[in-house]
């Protein structure tokens, strides 16, 4: 009875990591667009240096999340067959679905930053 709810509880976060994986490249694939179709035309050389400081902080961040996320998700492409493997590949698929959403953050953030910066006087 036991081995069987376990068996149908591994099923379960399984096919949510499946799930989480392609949000997490969904998501990795997005943020990788948003960042080329906003580098096109370049950073601004004229901010404030506090600015120019914080977007580049910013940039930074969001691809070293990314980064992090792309890792975690390449190491979750090939399933292992032992619970306990399994675990750590549904642990790693989580992690790396966090990441995606951070550097998702950090690119928001950046957004926000320079609206603001265009709001105030030069």
């Amino acid at each position: 009875m036991l081995k069987n709810h376990l068996r149908r509880d591994l099923q379960w976060l399984k096919r949510q990591a499946r799930k989480d994986r392609r949000i997490t490249a969904v998501l990795l694939a997005g943020v990788l667009g948003a960042w080329f179709r906003q580098f096109t035309p370049g950073l601004d050389p004229g901010q404030p240096p506090v600015l120019l400081a914080l977007s580049t902080a910013l940039i930074m961040g969001s691809g070293a999340a990314w980064l992090v996320s792309a890792y975690f998700v390449t190491r979750s492409l090939r399933a292992r067959r032992e619970p306990a493997e399994e675990l750590r590949w549904i642990s790693r698929i989580s992690r790396g679905k966090e990441w995606a959403f951070c550097s998702l953050s950090a690119y928001a953030a950046w957004h926000l930053l320079q609206f603001l910066a265009a709001l105030l006087p030069a």
